[in-house]
């Protein structure tokens, strides 16, 4: 005797389109999950590690700079090498302040390696200056990255740096929150350099090459730098933020 079931396939039906459901619903869960744990690294786990990574740095050039000389019995600060500002003419800069002695330009150091301390005291920033800006070599490791062929800090010209505004320590996170006469200090072998802030460029070009010459001024926007030689430092990143459509420029002049 046959028996016929109405609606078993219809049933059947459901019960494979449910299954299909389903699987996209698990599908997308997996998806989200592996995104949020990408986005956890990228943002969390890069800044820890290079932030970890560039105040060991700071330290260990620190311990460099105030070894005992192998000439010496006892304990000194290593001196400065003699200055050779690379590519453009330079000129002996003045110190600090007015109370020491005029510092001479830093030399050129090695391909990216880390040579030099920059502070910002507003935003407690202490990190590494390295030469170089690639990416994967300096600034992600939590860097300020020296653009090549710019001046060294002390020098006449520009002493242009680059950094991550998010991610990767992010040191440049909030160099828009600094102001006129804030201090940008630069620490390079035992010698110290004081820049004050001037201006602030918020939104330019990755292409605007000006902001970064020996005398700094926007090819786009040429309003906005400056007009005469001068001993300048210049600090680039990112905008807006999670993004690498803009620069945010900031720049400074050596205290005399």
């Amino acid at each position: 005797m046959r028996v016929v079931v109405q609606g078993g396939g219809r049933r059947g039906r459901r019960a494979g389109l449910a299954g299909v459901l389903w699987g996209a619903a698990e599908l997308a869960v997996t998806v989200g999950v592996v995104v949020l744990l990408l986005v956890v690294h990228q943002v969390w786990w890069t800044n820890r590690q290079a932030l970890a990574s560039a105040q060991e740095e700071v330290r260990e050039l620190e311990r460099r700079w105030t070894l005992p000389s192998p000439l010496d019995s006892g304990p000194s600060v290593v001196p400065a090498p003699s200055a050779s500002p690379p590519a453009s003419p330079s000129v002996p800069a003045s110190g600090a302040s007015a109370r020491t002695s005029a510092p001479a330009p830093a030399a050129t150091p090695a391909r990216e390696s880390a040579y030099g301390v920059l502070r910002i005291p507003r935003l407690d920033v202490v990190v590494p200056v390295a030469e170089g800006v690639d990416k994967r070599a300096v600034l992600d490791k939590g860097y300020a990255g020296h653009y090549p062929g710019t001046a060294q800090p002390g020098a006449q010209g520009n002493f242009a740096l680059a950094g991550h505004r998010n991610t990767h320590g992010e040191p440049f996170r909030y160099i828009n929150r600094l102001r006129a006469g804030d201090e940008l200090i630069v620490d390079v072998r035992g010698q110290r350099y004081t820049y004050v802030v001037g201006k602030t460029l918020g939104e330019t070009s990755e292409r605007d090459a000006g902001v970064i010459a020996p005398v700094p001024r926007s090819t786009l926007r040429p309003d906005y730098g400056y007009g005469e030689p001068g001993a300048y430092i210049t600090l680039t990143t990112c905008t807006p933020e999670y993004t690498s459509k803009y620069r945010l420029v900031v720049w400074g002049t050596l205290r005399r």
